[in-house]
């Protein structure tokens, strides 16, 4: 991709949105290449709409409560966005189990964030499950979205401790501390043409990630 043009970029949401400002706060800041050309959410009236309001970004509600299937959604999910000729679509917080066909589409070129170590933990209540376990470091996952559910090769994990005394609550907010940290950094890396998938696998640089991706620690509490 040409650095003299930022990569277009399409975020989705459900929620409050707070990777979306991640990312907003990076374009802003001249330290991601990209352009978000529009945010869209599956629910109306959530936080992430007001953040890509105040930051002047196009957005679109999308209920997918109007629509009869899951199929006719993500039809209609992807005509919308098309609309804005994404290179990149950006799944932060979007709470949609999305079907093979959509995925396939944008295979490559959507990236998705998960609060754990993946492969651990796929699907909800993350933090918890992490806690019954009695796991001693937890920590996100950016990934590639595949037809997979949270079963695309990763490309950046940040792991953090789990603490003693340690809820789902106080966990999940040392989570997401390091997501605003890793998410901005892949887009980034994706941006710059850096990061790539490739007949399934993440690559960086033109090497091959582990199964991990690219791992960063962290003592942070």
């Amino acid at each position: 991709m040409s650095s003299a043009q930022p990569t277009r970029v399409v975020v989705l949401i459900s929620g409050s949105g707070s990777n979306l400002q991640a990312l907003i706060d990076g374009q802003q800041r001249g330290q991601l290449p990209i352009d978000i050309v529009a945010v869209i959410s599956n629910r109306p009236a959530v936080r992430g709409l007001l953040r890509a309001e105040h930051a002047g970004i196009p957005a679109e509600v999308l209920d997918h409560t109007r629509y009869d299937s899951r199929e006719a959604f993500d039809t209609a999910l992807q005509e919308c966005i098309d609309h804005y000729r994404p290179e990149l679509v950006v799944l932060a917080g979007f709470m949609r189990i999305l079907t093979p066909t959509f995925t396939r589409h944008y295979e490559g070129r959507m990236l998705n964030i998960h609060p754990s170590l993946l492969p651990k933990y796929q699907g909800l209540h993350t933090h918890q499950r992490a806690l019954d376990a009695g796991e001693s470091e937890h920590g996100v996952t950016v990934h590639f979205v595949t037809a997979e559910l949270d079963g695309g090769p990763p490309a950046v994990q940040a792991r953090v401790p789990v603490l003693p005394g340690d809820d789902a609550e106080s966990l999940a907010a040392r989570v997401q501390s390091q997501e605003h940290v890793i998410y901005p950094l892949a887009v980034k890396w994706f941006a710059e043409g850096r990061l790539r998938m490739e007949s399934g696998r993440a690559l960086l640089n033109n090497e091959p990630l582990g199964p991990n991706g690219y791992l960063m620690d962290t003592t942070q509490s």
